[in-house]
């Protein structure tokens, strides 16, 4: 593999790019204050704008990091700044936790994570940026294989996941940043499937 960091990326509607300090209050308005959307993150909702733009600034020195992927998603008709998408190494590393057969886990089991704005549901945005980075994670970073997971109440977050290729893989119990255990379900997609599922 070969990591690149958070390069810019451009779908027919969307603008991938990292996000600034100064995107503060737009996030905060957008998505990242709103209980319905932190509900099912790792994350809980921030209590004002203050709170993202702290988090804005730490993640502004960590794009210095090759391998650290985190983009804002952008309206490319309007600008709107509509939520997050990015890889992290998952949770689940050990190889017995996965079902499909022959995965490499030299390079670490990554998984993207995404989140929209409320405003911005049920209007295929995040599959149409889900297979962007798909796309530039197998084409461009060189992985192999790529992990999902949402929690077992959201299944809409499931089937942006299908209709990008991923397929299910296990049951899982994954974590929020507070420790709390949150029932999941895990996907997976291999760089050699890509293709034969869309």
């Amino acid at each position: 593999m070969r990591h690149l960091g958070t390069v810019p990326l451009l779908t027919p509607r969307l603008s991938l790019a990292p996000l600034r300090a100064a995107d503060a209050e737009e996030m905060f308005q957008n998505w990242a204050g709103d209980e319905a959307v932190a509900r099912f993150m790792r994350w809980p909702a921030h209590k004002n704008s203050l709170e993202t733009f702290q988090l804005l600034a730490a993640w502004e020195c960590l794009y210095q990091s090759a391998d650290y992927y985190n983009w804002g998603i952008r309206r490319r008709a309007d600008g709107a700044l509509m939520g997050t998408i990015g890889f992290v190494l998952g949770e689940e590393q050990s190889p017995e936790a996965w079902r499909a057969p022959g995965l490499d886990f030299s390079a670490g089991a990554w998984e993207p994570g995404y989140c929209l704005g409320r405003a911005f549901w049920g209007q295929g945005y995040a599959t149409e940026a889900l297979a962007a980075v798909r796309d530039f994670w197998f084409d461009e970073v060189g992985g192999a294989w790529l992990g999902c997971c949402h929690a077992v109440e959201n299944p809409a977050s499931g089937r942006v996941m299908e209709k990008a290729g991923w397929r299910f893989d296990h049951a899982a119990t994954c974590h929020k940043a507070d420790g709390t255990p949150m029932a999941c379900r895990s996907y997976c997609l291999k760089k050699e499937e890509r293709q034969k599922r869309l």
